[in-house]
Parts: C-alpha cells; sequence; structure tokens
C-alpha cells in the first residue's frame, strides 16, 4: 500500500508489476491477435536486428489519461528482456488531447510488438472510465459546491474488471465505490449502507431495517434507502424522526417507471413536469419537508440512471442534492487507443497518415522486474 500513498502524495513512482493480477497466459500470446504473433514469428527470423518505436495515442476527445502504469507493468511483465527497452509515458489522470502520445515504447518488435492490443485495449477502457467519471464530477460541481460521487458500477460489467474500473474511477475524481475490489488498487474500503433487500426482509419497515443498521454498524454515517414503499418523504420524516442527529442522509432509487405517491396525493403538482422516477420536484419537496420539520442536517442522496446529462440539468435547476450514486453510465467504453510502428531503425517510418509525434511531457519510465 506503500506505493498507491507515494503516488496520492504526489510524488512520480508509478503502480508496479506487484498491483496488477495478470493472466500468465498473456506470455503465450493467448490474449493477442494472431496477425501480431505471425509478425513476431517473421521478425525474429527474417528481421532479427530491427529496431522500432511503437506510439500511442487516442483520436477521439479531450480525456483524462488513465491505465498507463497497468500497460508499462504489462510490458515489464511478459515482453522478452524487457530491461532493455526504453519507454516514455505520460501519467494515469494527466488531461490529454486527440492525438497527442500518451506513451512509447523502443526495442525490437519481437520484445514487445504481440502486447500492443492489450494496451490498446487497457488503455481504452480505463481511459474512458476516468474521462466518464471526470465529467460526471464536473457536472456535480457546476453549482459551485462539490457534490460527491459514488461509482457502483458493480452491476454493470463482469466482476473481474471491478478493480482496474475502481482504480480509474479513483482517477477520474469519484468520492467512493461500491465494492472492496474497486478500491483494492488504491487502498481504500468498499463504501455503502442498505440495498432495497434489507428493507424487504424487514417486510417494508423502514424504520425496523434502520434500527438495525444502526445496531450493526454504529461506526457508519446512518443512510437510509426511503423509496422502497414509493413513499419518500413519509418514511424519511419517520426515520428522522426517530433518529434525530443520528441520521446523516436519506437515499432516493426510486424507479423510472413509477410516480411517488407524495404526487398522487397532491394532483394538483402534476401536469407541468415528468413524475416519475428521482425528478427535481420530489428531491425539492423532500428538502421542504426535512427543513420544516427541523432536519435539515439530513442530507439527500440520489441513485438510479444517473448521467452526466440529468446531472448537469438537476444542478442548473439548484435541485437540493448532496451526493449522487451512478453506476452503468460510467462504464461506456467511447475512446479508442491506437499503437503504430513510428521509427525503424532510428529513422522515420510510419503508415500514410501517421507519424512519429514526440511529447516532451512524457517522462522515461525506470524498469521494475516482476514482483517488484
Amino acid at each position: 500500500m506503500k506505493e498507491i500513498e507515494q503516488k496520492l502524495d504526489g510524488t512520480i513512482k508509478r503502480l508496479t508489476n506487484k498491483t496488477f493480477k495478470f493472466d500468465e497466459r498473456i506470455k503465450e500470446g493467448w490474449f493477442s491477435a494472431v496477425y501480431f504473433l505471425k509478425t513476431k514469428e517473421m521478425a525474429e527470423k527474417k528481421l532479427p536486428n530491427n529496431h522500432v518505436t511503437m506510439q500511442f495515442f487516442q483520436k477521439g476527445s479531450n480525456a483524462v489519461l488513465c491505465g498507463t502504469d497497468e500497460a508499462i507493468a504489462l510490458v515489464h511483465t511478459f515482453a522478452d528482456n524487457p530491461e532493455t527497452l526504453k519507454i516514455r509515458s505520460l501519467k494515469d489522470g494527466d488531461k490529454i488531447t486527440p492525438y497527442e502520445t500518451v506513451l512509447t515504447i523502443s526495442g525490437s518488435y519481437q520484445q514487445f510488438g504481440f502486447l500492443e492490443g492489450i494496451i490498446d485495449g487497457i488503455l481504452a477502457r480505463r481511459t474512458s472510465v476516468a474521462t466518464n467519471v471526470y465529467n460526471v464530477v464536473k457536472a456535480a460541481s457546476s453549482s459551485g459546491k462539490q457534490k460527491p460521487i459514488i461509482f457502483m458500477g458493480d452491476r454493470d460489467d463482469h466482476y473481474t474488471q471491478q478493480a482496474g474500473d475502481g482504480y480509474a474511477a479513483f482517477i477520474g475524481g469519484s468520492t467512493a465505490q461500491a465494492t472492496h475490489a474497486m478500491n483494492e488498487w488504491w487502498g481504500k474500503h468498499g463504501m455503502g449502507t442498505m440495498p432495497h433487500a434489507m428493507i424487504q426482509m424487514f417486510r417494508g419497515d423502514v424504520v425496523a431495517a434502520t434500527q438495525a443498521y444502526h445496531e450493526m454498524f454504529p461506526e457508519d454515517d446512518l443512510v437510509t434507502l426511503v423509496d422502497y414503499n414509493n413513499d419518500v418523504i413519509t418514511d424519511s420524516l419517520k426515520v428522522a424522526k426517530i433518529f434525530g442527529k443520528d441520521l446523516k442522509g436519506v437515499r432516493i432509487d426510486t424507479s423510472r417507471t413509477l410516480v411517488d405517491k407524495y404526487f398522487l396525493r397532491n394532483h394538483h403538482l402534476m401536469g407541468t413536469f415528468d413524475p416519475r422516477g428521482v425528478n427535481p420536484e420530489l428531491v425539492f419537496a423532500l428538502r421542504k419537508a426535512l427543513d420544516d420539520e427541523g432536519f435539515s442536517h439530513v442530507n439527500i442522496v440520489v441513485t438510479g440512471g444517473f448521467t452526466e446529462k440529468r446531472i448537469s440539468h438537476f444542478e442548473e435547476l439548484g435541485v437540493p442534492v448532496d451526493m449522487y450514486g451512478v453506476g452503468g453510465n460510467l462504464l461506456k467504453i467511447h475512446i479508442g487507443f491506437t499503437g503504430d510502428n513510428v521509427l525503424l531503425n532510428g529513422t522515420r517510418e510510419a503508415k500514410e497518415g501517421r507519424r512519429y509525434r514526440p511529447n516532451p511531457l512524457m517522462e522515461q519510465v525506470e524498469f521494475h522486474p516482476q514482483n517488484d
């Protein structure tokens, strides 16, 4: 854990091989496109003395770079004689622009070329997630106050992606992650309170579920899920009146197919907005009800289908949300990376339309032996 603490303190030390649990079959080429494996074999037999520079970039948009530490550790683990390679790279968390070079690797093609597609994939996924989170965090601060973002993407992708996605979310600026695995690479623990299943086991009695939770986890900030009965204001006030100052927050996760009972009781409010799900009018009404009863200290957490656009809309309206939980929308892969050979034996040589683009912001990377 010392390694990531040094990184968080602002030093240049990178995550190395000991952080990542790579599949050993990478060395055999199991995850490499077959044409890379054929090129490796041809280089070994036909052009053994080659020396190339491979350059990585993305051309999609301005982005928050992530995955460089992982890609470098991959090369240091599976390349042939990796200590002889010259690697220059930007760092995770750097802001990048289209076509900006983020990583170069120089050496014999047969040493590392078969890893090209895997490196592209690492950079694409990690940078996409980090950028998605960064944009959501930015949207949540557009009102002038930074609202915390909880990364809740565990149910939206295969569990094996959680550690890397959680790290990318951290690089992008999320406040907390839902599972312990999401925090594995940067040394924290998962955060969360209660799901609907907990309330279901108390037959919809939100107060009883909250009491049990408080007894079991007295050190946790007490945040109650209040949409189980589709009556968030009634249940929020019930819980607040019982727990008072101990109640730190309530979470709304109303389905987009439901209209909260508050609106069904107040038909005169309907007709000028979409009353389904977690909508601004519901949050405004909840905030007013809590304040009117003396519970202004209770924060409001909203989850369920939130995106950058939806958060921006809430913030523009001044909706009194204190924290957003966001899941699957942060996992969309929309940034692709490309690796190109751009130098051959000391001279410029690249496919038409591509060229060597040195980046003075990149730094020389020191070699870390496997498990260092």
